[in-house]
């Protein structure tokens, strides 16, 4: 099936066009030299006061993350029955939670989603369906709540990663999965596992969290926006993928056009998080026009 997303084709000079316009792929952003606690975005190695914390965490996310666990997480979520309300609501419950284990972000999440969906709004002016991604490609953070059964961190936040193959080295803290069960399982110790070479993404099992929730909110709530909107939702924190190279004989070929966006995306999601706020009743009415847009009034979660 031929996916048709507002592809962009790679030119001369960091440029690509996109429905007839140049792209600036570095859309004019200016990537900091350090995060908020003054070290290196994503310096898991760094010794900080989160270092010890972020450990721990990935300790026992990559010991419990199997491909079992996770589908039957994904048919639980996948009903949609915790709760009915508009995005903008969604948003205002995430005011409540820091995720753990992110080394260079201490501040409420609607922050940082602010901060990400303005960075490209300011440099992508006309990608409306862009800044709505940013800022909805973590509201399945929301597992986190109380009301959605308050699941513990370790299956809602983190980096992601293919299950039922071989754990690559390339995914942090790749040391706890020895622990894993299915680490010497024969069917998914092996590069493919379980699939068959360039079977498409949307053939794999991936590690279960706020993700695939949201990925499965959108699509069960018939958005409108574009392919690549999902597949960044979708696949943001799979960073072995989109910043190591790792896995790459799992996408089709649909997969390769949607992931230059999500490379587009990934820069201003991890370089936007510093301490400058944003005033959130002076963006709020642009936001709504666009959840108007793109989404029913009301979703189901």
């Amino acid at each position: 099936m031929t996916v048709i997303v507002p592809e962009p084709v790679l030119v001369e000079n960091d440029q690509e066009v996109v429905d007839g316009g140049a792209l600036d792929l570095d859309g004019g952003f200016v990537v900091p030299d350090s995060n908020a606690f003054g070290h290196s975005f994503r310096d898991y190695e760094k010794q900080s006061q989160r270092k010890a914390a972020v450990e721990e965490f990935y300790r026992i996310n990559h010991l419990n993350q199997t491909y079992e666990f996770a589908k039957k997480k994904k048919e639980e979520y996948g009903k949609l029955s915790k709760a009915e309300m508009s995005i903008w609501e969604c948003c205002e419950l995430l005011n409540e939670f820091v995720d753990e284990s992110d080394p260079d972000l201490d501040e409420p999440q609607i922050e940082h989603l602010l901060q990400t969906a303005e960075a490209i709004r300011r440099d992508y002016p006309d990608h409306d369906w862009l800044h709505l991604t940013a800022l909805i490609h973590d509201l399945g953070k929301v597992l986190l709540h109380s009301s959605f059964g308050g699941e513990p961190q370790w299956c809602v936040v983190g980096d992601t990663f293919p299950l039922g193959c071989a754990f690559d080295e390339s995914i942090v803290h790749h040391q706890f999965f020895k622990e894993n069960p299915d680490y010497k399982n024969p069917v998914y110790k092996t590069k493919l596992g379980i699939y068959s070479e360039n079977c498409g993404l949307d053939k794999v099992t991936m590690s279960w969290g706020h993700d695939e929730y949201m990925y499965l909110v959108m699509k069960e709530n018939m958005t409108t926006l574009p392919p690549a909107a999902l597949f960044i939702v979708r696949f943001h924190s799979f960073y072995s993928l989109h910043r190591s190279g790792a896995y790459t004989y799992l996408m089709d070929d649909d997969d390769k056009e949607m992931l230059k966006w999500l490379q587009i995306f990934n820069k201003y999601d991890l370089y936007s998080k510093s301490k400058v706020r944003v005033d959130v009743e002076k963006v709020k009415p642009y936001y709504m026009s666009l959840f108007n847009k793109y989404f029913p009034e009301k979703l189901r979660w």
